[in-house]
């Protein structure tokens, strides 16, 4: 299993933080069952029974997608829904004659998968999102390119070369002022990724990527979404709005020491802030506790939870927070955009949650040393506020 302390003891925990993270790319021969994460299995069924349009589910060659009539067909119902239906034959001379295969954001629709991403955002601080990519010749999909974030690639099935090239322009970023020029020379590495290998490669480094070794490549793409200095500074802004410096309308109309004052003003209050030395920290924590994660129903509980030991429930904020506050004899939960304030003794039940696997409602309680009803009550209020689902109704 991918938890985050799986993620970190593969990938190499500190180390790879301090050391590699946003840095430089590195190769991890065969540190992941890839085989038990994601098959061809999963693939047929999830393309046989979702409706996925482009660019959810696409093709590509030669860094073009290929045009959606030359393997799918409109497909209207009774009802006149239309969607575009996969035909087999032709999806297969497409793939046949060298076109990539990119399913995107499959974390939504595969458990496992999903798990593996809400592992590795615990680890890393940062939403993720999963393609799967498959191709079945050397032509290239997608030609040299770059990304806007970093990833984590995952070898499930076959082989596939990649070859690396450093970044022409440091840390480039999707909206940006100028494009990263080609880079020129023989690569950097020059790699074949195998069954259970995994790579990471930061945002901004140029990459090659065929299926050249004889032999169908299926592989995933973690993709992490990057935070910038540029992120920061519209945090700080969005925490200034109670600041009357910031309320006020810009004297466009008024002297030249008005506007003056206005600026001083203005440059006062991002001044302080920016000189708090736990700024870094107070973003991290705001950003961790207001992601909304990924929404989960809890049907059929739609009143609130019963007593029930058995029901299974599970955080979906994967980076929510517990904070003691020992001179008040409570504890706050935050996650989902939402803080709670419980009292003491239900802090082992909220740690257990914040590890982010499924636990059983009695679990939590004996954890506790509560009552269920007790911690029924306490889960009813989380999941109202979207923080905590059922993942097993004991029904």
């Amino acid at each position: 299993m991918l938890d985050a302390a799986s993620w970190a003891g593969r990938l190499g925990g500190d180390a790879f933080l301090a050391r590699t993270y946003h840095r430089s790319y590195a190769h991890f021969p065969r540190i992941a069952d890839g085989a038990g994460l994601f098959s061809w299995d999963d693939l047929n069924r999830i393309i046989a029974t979702q409706r996925l349009e482009p660019p959810r589910l696409r093709l590509s060659a030669d860094g073009e997608m290929v045009p959606l009539h030359r393997y799918a067909i409109p497909t209207t119902n009774r009802r006149a829904v239309t969607w575009s239906s996969i035909q087999p034959s032709d999806f297969h001379a497409q793939l046949r004659d060298g076109a990539s295969l990119v399913l995107d954001a499959v974390e939504k629709i595969h458990p496992a998968v999903g798990a593996a991403a809400e592992g590795l955002e615990r680890f890393l601080g940062t939403s993720v999102q999963v393609n799967v990519y498959a191709s079945w010749t050397e032509r290239e999909g997608f030609g040299r390119h770059w990304d806007d974030h970093d990833v984590v690639v995952v070898q499930l099935h076959g082989s596939k070369r990649w070859r690396l090239w450093g970044a022409t322009r440091e840390a480039p970023t999707f909206r940006d002022v100028e494009p990263p020029k080609e880079p020129e020379g023989e690569p950097v590495a020059d790699l074949v990724l195998s069954p259970g290998d995994v790579l990471y490669l930061p945002r901004g480094w140029w990459h090659a990527v065929t299926a050249d070794q004889g032999m169908e490549s299926l592989h995933l793409t973690f993709g992490m979404v990057p935070h910038t200095g540029a992120d920061l500074m519209l945090w700080v802004v969005d925490q200034l709005r109670a600041s009357l410096a910031l309320r006020r309308d810009i004297p466009r109309f008024g002297s030249p020491t008005e506007r003056s004052d206005f600026i001083d003003a203005v440059r006062r209050e991002v001044a302080d802030m920016m000189a708090d030395p736990q700024l870094v920290e107070r973003w991290a924590e705001s950003i961790d506790t207001t992601d909304r994660g990924h929404a989960i129903p809890s049907l059929p509980y739609v009143g609130g939870l019963p007593a029930l030991r058995e029901i299974t429930v599970k955080l979906t904020a994967p980076r929510g927070r517990l904070t003691a506050n020992p001179t008040q004899g409570t504890v706050t939960f935050s996650a989902a955009g939402t803080a709670w304030e419980f009292a003491e003794p239900a802090a082992p039940a909220l740690g257990a949650l914040l590890t982010n696997q499924p636990t059983t409602l009695g679990e939590l309680a004996d954890s506790a040393g509560l009552e269920a009803k007790d911690v029924a009550g306490l889960l009813s209020v989380l999941i109202d506020g979207h923080a905590v689902a059922v993942v097993g109704t004991a029904l």
